[in-house]
């Protein structure tokens, strides 16, 4: 069953290529959403799939590319919607 879900992640984010990655491994996973910057620093996910590839984005989240330093990934239910594909938002 299909569920989406909304991510903000805390750290070392952004200038580490963590936008990029993340949707590289969102596609990977075969999830449909969106990945951005925010204000504050961090970064919002919002990830449509299964259970089981939500759950490895999580994980991967918490590690994110070999630059970031991840102190948080929070996660709270989204809207459930349809996506094109997983995209970067600006």
């Amino acid at each position: 069953m299909q569920q989406c879900v909304r991510f903000v992640v805390s750290g070392r984010v952004q200038g580490v290529f963590y936008r990029a990655s993340t949707e590289a491994t969102a596609r990977t996973l075969g999830l449909s959403g969106w990945v951005r910057n925010r204000a504050d620093g961090g970064v919002e996910v919002v990830a449509c799939g299964t259970a089981a590839q939500l759950e490895s984005l999580e994980c991967w989240l918490w590690q994110g590319p070999s630059h970031a330093q991840v102190t948080d990934v929070r996660r709270t239910d989204a809207a459930q919607q349809a996506y094109e594909g997983f995209e970067v938002r600006y």
